[in-house]
């Protein structure tokens, strides 16, 4: 099976679930619905494939899996450190005005006058809201990004989010 181009990181194994070959994954989001929904997940070990789940539910703040092919404990410990990743095209459908973080990376953010404030980098959480970290354009030391804006994503700032027109237009300034 060819791998798809469009894979995303979305958690690890951190260890067997009991002793009939079940894995326990620590998803990389607090949502674990991308990981719920998916039929198949690709492993990167020993190299990258493909795998079906037969049963995927919450424990806690992790997921814990049956996968076709692993059977008994010795078998799912083998998978500890293995990431997990999902095709982005096989993520469940959002409510209008809800985004996934990877599709925010590497969007253009403008202000309410239409001037670039630069790139989104990474997200972040405090808790309360997650965070836009957008690398300043104009600030480059050695080619990377050596001063970045910190903008919480929550309407107050964030006006619009256009995913066709890869921006994002923000009530901020660069010298904020």
């Amino acid at each position: 099976m060819q791998v798809p181009a469009d894979l995303v990181l979305v958690g690890y194994v951190s260890g067997a679930y009991g002793i009939h070959g079940w894995v326990r994954i620590r998803p990389y989001s607090a949502d674990a619905d991308a990981l719920l929904s998916a039929k198949t997940w690709w492993l990167d070990r020993p190299d990258v494939h493909d795998v079906d789940v037969m049963q995927a539910k919450l424990h806690g703040d992790d997921v814990v899996a049956q996968l076709v092919g692993v059977s008994g404990r010795d078998a799912a410990e083998a998978l500890k450190g293995t990431t997990i990743q999902i095709p982005r095209s096989h993520f469940p459908a959002l409510a209008d005005g809800e985004f996934y973080w990877i599709d925010l990376i590497g969007l253009d953010v403008n202000d309410l006058a239409g001037a670039s404030l630069g790139v989104v980098r990474d997200l972040m959480s405090n808790g309360a809201h997650p965070i836009l970290r957008v690398a300043v354009a104009e600030s480059q030391v050695d080619g990377k990004p050596a001063r970045e804006l910190l903008i919480p994503f929550v309407d107050q700032f964030v006006k619009a989010v256009d995913l066709q027109a890869r921006k994002i237009i923000a009530d901020w300034g660069l010298d904020y």
